[in-house]
């Protein structure tokens, strides 16, 4: 595949667009941002695509009796920039995605999937969770998204310890750290066609069967 040409969806401060495109811009990620949506007005994520010329849109949540018009108005955009693959980034906001956007959707979830995910579970409410359930480890897990919350073929996942005297601050940023190694790590094998997905798990193939 050439260079991917990558959607980003955010609903805040935009930390994880931010991650790709320094990524991009030092050479170490081989993609392109062609667009940036936000579900609402006047987030962070949105400041930090004008800061980068990078064109954008909001798709604002209409309300549970308008999801339809929601779910095409995001798909009109991302078919409209001609993406190669949608980015979760930080999007508290579930995409029922076409067919022809199967495998072609990845998210990021703060925690180690199955395990503390679903509707709700995000950010914080994760890192509490992880520290009430008294866990010792956590960490991040990237997946090829689905039609529910957190679920999909697991892509890679990466760890961190968890420490009795943590916070969900602490965890947090430690978890963060890893997440901007493992997002990029994602998306480059997926340019590099060796994500094969078999029985509803993902495959990872060596460089060379690529």
């Amino acid at each position: 595949m050439s260079t991917p040409r990558l959607a980003v969806l955010v609903s805040g401060g935009g930390t994880t667009l931010q991650n790709l495109i320094d990524r991009i811009a030092d050479g170490r990620l081989d993609a392109e941002v062609c667009l940036v949506i936000a579900s609402k007005p006047g987030t962070k994520g949105l400041e930090r695509a004008a800061r980068h010329s990078i064109p954008s849109c909001v798709v604002e949540w209409p309300g549970t009796d308008r999801v339809a018009e929601f779910n095409e108005g995001i798909t009109r955009a991302v078919d409209a920039a001609h993406a190669d693959l949608v980015i979760m980034g930080g999007f508290l906001r579930l995409w029922d995605f076409p067919a022809h956007w199967d495998e072609r959707v990845i998210n990021i979830h703060p925690g180690l999937l199955p395990a503390f995910g679903g509707q709700g579970m995000y950010g914080h409410h994760v890192h509490e969770a992880v520290l009430a359930s008294g866990a010792k480890i956590s960490g991040c897990t990237v997946h090829f998204a689905s039609r529910e919350y957190d679920k999909g073929p697991i892509i890679l996942q990466r760890t961190v310890p968890v420490r009795f005297t943590d916070t969900p601050d602490d965890v947090a940023a430690r978890v963060f750290e890893q997440e901007c190694e493992a997002y990029p790590e994602a998306i480059a094998l997926y340019g590099q066609e060796r994500l094969r997905i078999d029985d509803g798990r993902v495959h990872v193939l060596p460089p060379e069967s690529a």
